[in-house]
């Protein structure tokens, strides 16, 4: 039985408490908070034994086998360090950090530590991108050209309201570092290794630090070309979360609101699954998708050594790189 415990039971905790708890072989004992309020709460609702306000409090249980972070963005490395040093593997929601030199404390941390470290790319283990991969892998695309990913979405001046720290440099980053993160992590991880950035932002209708708007071209290291559009002012509700491929021998659409139904599929050879795409669609309730509960099942299995593990840090650090790099190519508007 792999025990939990999770700090940061606020929007994002609630995928987390629901995927544990479908776990046969897993347990969050204990959660905490700043708020006590919210802890107590995430506690009496998902029946875990031990709240706490006190964080430092909670990595001392020994119990306790593995931290999931759910902070705000700008934690995630100062909490996944601490974890470590406790002894704990860490998991940490996306992104990983909002600058790539903490990323990289966190990982080194992790590693000095001798703790293994998850970040949650949960997108992809949607059943359509997973098949997307597979035809990816059997070469069945050839050379890719281009890959395009548009997230058009919205959220409300009260969404970034509701908590101090949204849409800040410090601890949140704007719609690419936030909301499209997923988006970013997928357009890397089909394209590979980047060779060049542009971008454009601009923050048009939201009162906060950071973008609601933007657009990026990527080109990749085997000349293949990208853009990812992002917007958060989406009338008036979300509208899009996709990734188009384009392949030398194959055209490939997923979109939907989270990548989540297939709407185009088309290769040069044809392949017994070919016929079964529609089975692969799926209809979340929300832009988080399904992925939290194989997420867990995938971590289990890696720490048990039965499985693979799907997302490494330096896995994660790939997506927080482009991040880095479409801010730092940037032409703020």
């Amino acid at each position: 039985m792999l025990k939990i415990g999770l700090i940061g039971c606020g929007r994002i905790s609630k995928n987390h408490f629901e995927a544990i708890a479908r776990q046969p072989d897993a347990q969050c004992i204990a959660c905490c908070d700043i708020i006590e309020d919210r802890a107590r709460e995430a506690a009496q609702k998902y029946n875990i034994s031990t709240w706490t306000t006190n964080y430092e409090q909670m990595l001392q249980n020994p119990e306790i086998d593995l931290i999931s972070i759910c902070t705000p963005s700008g934690l995630h490395p100062e909490h996944g360090i601490l974890a470590a040093r406790a002894g704990k593997h860490v998991l940490t929601e996306k992104p990983m950090a909002c600058r790539l030199n903490e990323a990289d404390e966190l990982i080194a941390a992790c590693d000095q530590a001798g703790v293994k470290l998850f970040v949650v790319l949960q997108n992809r283990l949607n059943p359509s991108i997973q098949l997307v991969r597979r035809a990816f892998e059997e070469g069945r695309f050839g050379r890719i050209y281009m890959i395009t990913s548009n997230v058009f979405w919205t959220r409300p001046q009260d969404y970034y309201d509701m908590a101090p720290w949204r849409g800040t440099w410090e601890l949140d980053g704007g719609a690419f570092m936030n909301q499209a993160s997923h988006y970013v992590d997928m357009v890397q991880w089909f394209g590979g290794p980047i060779a060049e950035v542009k971008a454009i932002t601009a923050t048009l209708a939201r009162n906060i630090e950071a973008e609601d708007t933007g657009s990026a071209i990527i080109r990749f290291q085997n000349g293949a070309i990208s853009s990812i559009n992002v917007t958060m002012l989406t009338y008036p509700q979300n509208l899009e979360g996709s990734i188009t491929i384009f392949g030398e021998k194959g055209t490939v659409r997923v979109a939907g609101t989270s990548m989540n139904k297939i709407e185009h599929w088309e290769f040069a050879d044809k392949q017994s699954y070919d016929d079964e795409i529609g089975k692969y669609n799926t209809n979340p309730s929300s832009v988080y998708g399904f992925g939290h509960s194989e997420y867990y099942r995938n971590l289990i299995g890696s720490s048990h050594g039965t499985a693979e593990q799907i997302s490494t840090g330096p896995e994660g650090r790939k997506s927080l790189y482009l991040l880095e790099q479409i801010y730092t190519n940037n032409k703020p508007y």
